[in-house]
């Protein structure tokens, strides 16, 4: 350390007079000592003071350029003294160093910048106004060819420089994909995939920008996907199979990208990985095969994908993804069903699939899973059973085949993932099914944790579905018997509230079936309709220009069946076919109304001639067949 002191003294005074020879004797003995001990090293530097001398040493002419580059990068290695670097004034003398022809001197300031930027938002700060990333992406525009291992080594750098300059910064990574990054860097991965290290830069810096939605696009405009499966089967080492994977997870998240995975071959790859591990009890193996099927799943997300994969039903794909349903894995047996969910996304796909008994294989899952079991299989099986119920010709084959009863196994569940699937499995089975709907409506236990459930304020799709399914249960079943049910249980208030929605076909939904209701059972539900403040709800919908017109024509209809004025067979038809009716009734309830104080502004008839007006030709509450979810992901 006294040859340091030493050293840092005649520094001072070589920098000033710039004596070549001497200066690059100094210059050797502070990288000999932080080769030694960069730490300790590095605080003397500090504490010598001559850390703004740099500035005036990096000037491209001198042949010791290179070397004070260097000394900056290794003394940027240490986090205390990012800061201090850029305070001293060195970021503009690197970033005009990168113009250099020489390529050792564009090495060493690659390096120095990029630790200087390492975690640093003024080292990041600095170099952003200095302008040094686009000249860096422009050298690996030019450079990107040639595949000498000095160029190659120089790339590398590059790459790493920008990562550490964009890392977990969107607005700086959102900049390099505006100035053309990511086909340059597909790119760099095509040509110099034999070279392990660029390899892995670029794989990081993918990483580092795939996450910006905006980089999806440009991603998608090149062949990313044929590279990266062509790297991926040329790994036999779990790290980098990892490394890739955590590029395809956020590219596959776009569409077009998922698309071109698949015919690329990655799902070959992916199935060939499960096979390889679905026996090992390795922790990475099992970390594998998970991150491998996870991906399967994630790839039919997309329409195009899943289709392509479905193949009609009889594609090798479609039949491996089904053998993972009766496995004794449960990572398996939960991509297998949300598989079959993601499959489920037509009704095409959904009544083949039942046809040929997938029903039955996730029964028997959801067997396997009653007590004690998996939460996340059971929610992928309730998915995969709710979209398989969508399409009419299934409600019945469903029905038959004993799949309200095996639901209803689930109703002691405190896991609202598990009781959200669950409710709109039912509802989806029961819609146009009337013997179902009165059936179910009848079972006092699930009426009554429908109820207790309308009450989960804390899980909104719960809470929603409750609702629905409440609704549902009368509006299929239209019986006297449901609706008692119901009204002993409480539900009324429910429904009251329900229609109050700030979802217009939850308030259409909720409003047929208190209409149906009041025609069907009116006596024995009139106390909690009143107590529910059904009336002043009406009130409000009829007077607020923001209703829309069904929810205007369905608040009518019922209040011409709390006044008797209209039978159950007649309130869900159009409105177009009722509303004669229901002006027919206009000076009745409005006599009605006007003795208790409760009509809205203006006569009946001025609310329907806004109606009329209005119009639609779809008026009638929407189909709840028309609802598929885009696809199921991960839990």
């Amino acid at each position: 350390m006294d040859n340091l002191s030493d050293t840092l003294k005649k520094l001072k005074i070589t920098a000033i007079d710039r004596t070549d020879d001497s200066l690059e004797g100094c210059l050797d003995c502070l990288l000999q000592a932080l080769a030694q001990n960069n730490t300790e090293t590095s605080e003397k530097i500090q504490g010598s003071g001559i850390l703004h001398l740099f500035s005036s040493l990096l000037i491209p002419q001198s042949s010791c350029t290179a070397k004070v580059a260097n000394i900056i990068a290794e003394l940027a290695k240490n986090e205390f003294m990012r800061i201090p670097c850029v305070d001293a004034g060195l970021i503009s003398p690197l970033v005009q160093l990168l113009n250099s022809k020489d390529q050792e001197v564009l090495l060493q300031t690659g390096r120095a910048l990029g630790n200087i930027c390492y975690d640093s938002h003024e080292g990041r700060s600095a170099v952003d106004q200095a302008g040094g990333a686009q000249i860096v992406v422009d050298h690996l525009r030019s450079l990107c060819s040639i595949t000498d291992p000095a160029n190659e080594k120089l790339l590398t750098v590059f790459c790493g420089m920008l990562m550490n300059y964009s890392n977990e910064n969107d607005s700086l990574q959102a900049q390099l994909i505006n100035m053309g990054v990511i086909p340059t860097l597909v790119k760099l991965l095509g040509i110099h995939c034999q070279n392990a290290a660029l390899t892995e830069m670029c794989l990081v810096a993918f990483g580092n920008l795939a996450e910006l939605e905006s980089s999806k696009e440009q991603f998608a405009s090149t062949n990313i996907a044929e590279e990266l499966v062509k790297l991926f089967k040329k790994q036999i080492e779990h790290d980098k199979r990892e490394m890739i994977f955590e590029v395809l997870a956020p590219l596959a998240e776009n569409d077009a990208i998922k698309l071109q995975l698949v015919e690329a071959g990655l799902v070959e790859c992916l199935l060939e990985i499960v096979q390889q591990k679905v026996d090992s009890d390795k922790e990475e193996d099992i970390a594998e095969l998970k991150t491998a099927s996870d991906l399967m799943v994630l790839l039919l997300l997309g329409d195009e994908s899943m289709q392509k994969l479905f193949e009609g039903g009889k594609g090798n794909v479609f039949q491996r993804v089904l053998s993972w349903i009766p496995s004794n894995n449960h990572q398996l047996q939960l991509a297998g069903a949300l598989a079959i969910a993601n499959f489920a996304r037509n009704d095409g796909n959904c009544i083949h699939m039942v046809d040929n008994g997938i029903v039955e294989k996730l029964m028997d899952l959801l067997d396997r899973h009653v007590e004690d079991g998996n939460v996340t299989v059971q929610h992928a099986a309730l998915s995969a059973l709710r979209n398989l119920a969508i399409p009419v010709v299934n409600k019945a084959k469903m029905l038959s085949a004993g799949v309200t009863e095996a639901v209803l196994k689930f109703l002691k569940s405190e896991m609202p993932p598990v009781q959200f699937k669950l409710l709109g499995t039912l509802r989806m089975l029961i819609d146009a099914q009337a013997e179902a709907a009165e059936q179910l409506g009848k079972n006092v236990k699930l009426v009554e944790r429908l109820v207790e459930w309308c009450e989960a304020k804390d899980h909104a799709g719960v809470m929603g579905e409750s609702n629905r399914l409440l609704s549902a249960l009368i509006r299929h079943s239209k019986s006297k018997d449901v609706i008692k049910t119901i009204v002993q249980s409480g539900g009324i208030k429910h429904l009251v509230t329900m229609a109050t929605s700030e979802h217009v076909i939850m308030q259409n939904e909720a409003l047929v079936a208190l209409a149906l209701i009041a025609a069907l059972e009116l006596g024995t539900a009139e106390k909690d309709l009143e107590s529910a403040k059904l009336v002043q709800i009406l009130h409000r919908l009829l007077a607020d220009e923001r209703s829309a017109p069904e929810i205007k024509y369905n608040s009518m209809v019922l209040i011409c069946a709390l006044m008797g004025s209209v039978d159950a067979v007649s309130i869900e038809k159009p409105y177009t076919e009722n509303l004669g009716m229901v002006a027919s009734r206009n000076h009745r309830f409005e006599k009605r109304y006007k003795d208790l104080g409760q009509l809205p502004a203006g006569n009946v008839a001025d609310v329907l001639g806004t109606l009329v007006f209005h119009k639609r030709s779809a008026a009638q509450v929407p189909s709840c067949s028309a609802e598929r979810p885009e696809g199921c992901a991960l839990c």
